[in-house]
């Protein structure tokens, strides 16, 4: 029958990505245990975080998948466990995982050589606090937590979940707990999201402390309760709002600077002059959270443009990639980053539309 086309059957073998195997086996059966965690969980959210199949069989733990992949997966599972074994962590965890995975990852800045350097950056980037041990959780956790041992002014910047006041808090208090500083002083503006403090309820510190409540949690998850409220009591531990540093200098001190980017420049200008003998600053924000009245402009921004190429001063800058909270929260930062550039895109898209039509209107000699 010559009307009916027919398809020809063609010979195309589909082209898999190369696969390899591997191996790695441990010593211990408890710290395995701790590393695979209950029904294996870290185990099974290395395989969804990187593609590798892992299974385990007693002290071995199989791999198998794209080359690349099964070398980064044996190797976040060779420093987890050795970071078990030399105590450096007590516990593994999922978020764990994702941390280790993160900072195996390579990036533009800093690829991954897959040698076999220390990724968490070893004890020294290991944060002891009087509840828990902490570590970066991604590369540029590690630049901050070394920008902040090696610097007396830090400033980090990025959004929300990226571990920044988490990190500086941490580190305030090992700082305090090694001698090395007399106080910790936490602060933040008190003047947020279009409120004002004399229209709320209560006397001064029922005014102020819910804008200082994620400084307290921070502290209280590095702290005893007992221990904190025995500091504060006793002035080591501080938690304030900004127009309390006027004309205070600040000796011997690890101070934080908390949602900076809601400073006008005049209020850093005092803050940053504060810095006493002995002491250390980090100063913490979100460039794209600025609640200040329309037309001021951001005391963090004019820091930035002032003095962040002063030496003694350093600028660690996070994004998405950072976020270490619920993978949820990394999905919600994209989502919104995207639908931001999305509206800036239509909006300049808007004003080109509009001032296209202006000038064409002159052209027709109707305007």
């Amino acid at each position: 029958m010559s009307g009916t086309p027919t398809k020809s059957k063609t010979n195309t073998k589909t082209k898999h990505a190369p696969k390899d195997s591997d191996q790695i086996e441990f010593q211990d059966n408890a710290i395995a245990q701790v590393l695979y965690g209950p029904q294996a969980e870290n185990l099974t959210r290395l395989s969804e975080r990187t593609g590798v199949q892992v299974s385990s069989r007693g002290l071995v733990v199989m791999l198998a998948g794209d080359p690349a992949k099964v070398a980064q997966a044996k190797k976040v599972l060779a420093q987890l466990y050795a970071r078990l074994r030399d105590k450096e962590i007590d516990h593994i965890d999922v978020e764990t995982v994702e941390g280790a995975v993160r900072l195996s990852e390579p990036d533009d800045t800093d690829p991954w050589s897959g040698q076999t350097k220390d990724m968490f950056g070893g004890s020294r980037l290991t944060i002891q606090t009087k509840k828990r041990r902490i570590s970066p959780r991604s590369k540029r956790q590690k630049d901050y937590v070394e920008a902040i041992l090696d610097n007396e002014l830090i400033f980090g910047i990025g959004p929300a979940g990226t571990g920044k006041t988490y990190l500086a808090v941490a580190m305030a208090v090992q700082a305090f707990i090694l001698g090395q500083v007399d106080r910790i002083i936490l602060s933040r503006p008190a003047v947020e999201a279009g409120e004002r403090l004399g229209f709320l309820p209560g006397d001064l510190k029922d005014k102020v402390d819910p804008y200082l409540r994620p400084l307290y949690d921070a502290l209280h998850d590095t702290l005893p309760g007992d221990v904190v409220i025995k500091r504060m009591e006793s002035g080591e531990i501080e938690v304030a709002p900004l127009a309390f540093m006027r004309g205070r200098t600040l000796s011997h001190a690890f101070v934080i600077l908390d949602e900076a980017q809601n400073t006008t420049p005049m209020q850093m200008k005092m803050f940053l002059t504060r810095l006493g003998e002995g002491s250390r600053m980090v100063v913490t924000g979100d460039m794209t959270q600025i609640d200040l009245p329309d037309g001021t402009k951001s005391g963090l921004r004019d820091a930035l443009e002032t003095i962040g190429d002063v030496k003694g001063v350093a600028t660690i800058k996070f994004d998405q990639r950072d976020v270490v909270r619920h993978h949820l929260v990394t999905k919600i930062v994209q989502a919104y980053d995207a639908a931001d550039a999305l509206r800036d895109r239509l909006k300049k898209g808007y004003r080109g539309d509009k001032d296209g039509a202006v000038k064409d209107a002159g052209d027709d000699g109707t305007a």
